[in-house]
């Protein structure tokens, strides 16, 4: 495994986009609008990614921000093979909000890991 990204969740991607690709001099790499959310991915040196996470019409990213606020939403690592990682991870007791893989941003097939199990983390496996 390896980082892939950390998920930040905020009402306006365009400001936070602009602020973090000065901040970190991180240019957007990839946007789509995908399950209820406008995403936008800022590359970062070394590897790895801001995904930076609008809610486009309700959805899970709306709820959240309406709940938490704005800020660290989820951390996501790379896995060579996805159901192998979902295997481990039961095998070990962390819930699952996802038992089966499913599509996510960037045509990749994605899973998470429920916080109650992670430290409070919600951990999202990746498979590129």
């Amino acid at each position: 495994m390896r980082f892939d990204h950390v998920g930040v969740a905020t009402r306006d991607a365009t400001a936070l986009a602009d602020l973090f690709g000065d901040l970190c001099d991180a240019p957007v790499a990839h946007e789509e609008t995908f399950d209820d959310m406008r995403i936008v991915f800022l590359k970062l040196d070394g590897g790895g990614y801001f995904e930076l996470l609008e809610p486009d019409a309700g959805g899970t990213i709306a709820d959240y921000l309406d709940r938490e606020g704005p800020g660290v939403h989820h951390v996501a690592l790379t896995v060579d093979d996805l159901a192998d990682a979902l295997g481990r991870a039961r095998d070990l007791g962390v819930d699952l909000v996802d038992e089966e893989p499913r599509p996510g941003a960037w045509g990749h097939d994605v899973a998470f890991c429920h916080p109650r199990s992670t430290g409070g983390v919600l951990v999202e496996f990746v498979e590129h």
